[in-house]
């Protein structure tokens, strides 16, 4: 597991991410284009749709949502508080629904929705087994699941940043939960912004159709989920500081050294 890709660890992440998510990260590397893509792929033209947006942060993916369907018919949540008051602030989210909650323990009913989205948070999840069976679980028969999330890189030095930081897991493993989840159709849609230029995948999108009842949750994912409320003992403590901090200094260092490489790499085809 990634350093951050704990409940906690990414809960005081977020608290100072949160800062400048809209005007830094979204531009950068989940961008709009991207966002209509996926959303694309989650099939929201039908009418009359109820969409769950399953760590939704500050909005960003949601704003694109409400362009397809009716914001009293969204809900958006998400465990930080700091990401969902930046969401309060959009006038095109007033009438979503907003709540904390955990994505690994939806507070909602078998059945409740029609469409499931989740972008950008599979990476902290830490069993997106679990997370994804939970995402059928909360699906109509007939719904649409959808996840975003970001692939391992192939460079080795990224990699190693990259798996020390959070989830960056290959393709194959995304169908794999997708379909030990009970989805049929399967489908991985490759995402990238504008200005990247690897040969291997950036991200995807993977969508994957709820036929029937939910099947039974699978062994592996009936594990205790992590509590952020449980308290921490002295070395329970010293642990959630290194990994924080361990954490943050990998993903900080991720962005630029990615940037390098990918520059020397453009610059070596020429």
């Amino acid at each position: 597991m990634g350093l951050i890709q704990h409940k906690r660890e990414a809960y005081w992440f977020y608290r100072f991410l949160s800062l400048g998510y809209d005007r830094w990260v979204n531009p950068l590397f989940w961008t709009t284009a991207m966002r209509e893509r996926a959303l694309d792929a989650a099939r929201l033209d039908a009418p009359g749709l109820d969409v769950l947006d399953a760590g939704a942060g500050t909005g960003f993916t949601t704003e694109g949502i409400v362009e397809r369907v009716e914001p009293a018919h969204v809900t958006m949540l998400d465990q930080s508080p700091h990401q969902l008051a930046r969401a309060r602030r959009k006038p095109a989210l007033a009438a979503c629904l907003k709540l904390l909650g955990d994505a690994e323990r939806l507070p909602f009913d078998d059945g409740a929705f029609d469409r499931y989205v989740s972008a950008g948070s599979i990476e902290y999840w830490p069993d997106p087994q679990r997370g994804i069976a939970e995402a059928h679980r909360v699906l109509r028969p007939g719904g649409t699941g959808v996840v975003i999330g970001p692939v391992e890189p192939a460079n080795p030095i990224l990699r190693w940043l990259s798996s020390a930081w959070m989830l960056f897991p290959p393709e194959s493993d995304y169908r794999a939960w997708f379909e030990r989840a009970g989805f049929e159709d399967v489908e991985v849609h490759t995402l990238a912004p504008d200005w990247y230029r690897g040969r291997s995948a950036y991200a995807v999108a993977v969508t994957g159709t709820k036929r029937g009842d939910a099947r039974t949750v699978p062994e592996p994912v009936l594990a205790g989920v992590e509590d952020r409320a449980t308290p921490l003992s002295l070395a329970g403590r010293a642990r959630f500081a290194a990994r924080f901090v361990l954490g943050s200094v990998a993903g900080f260092a991720f962005v630029p050294i990615g940037a390098a490489l990918a520059l020397r790499a453009r610059l070596a085809r020429r």
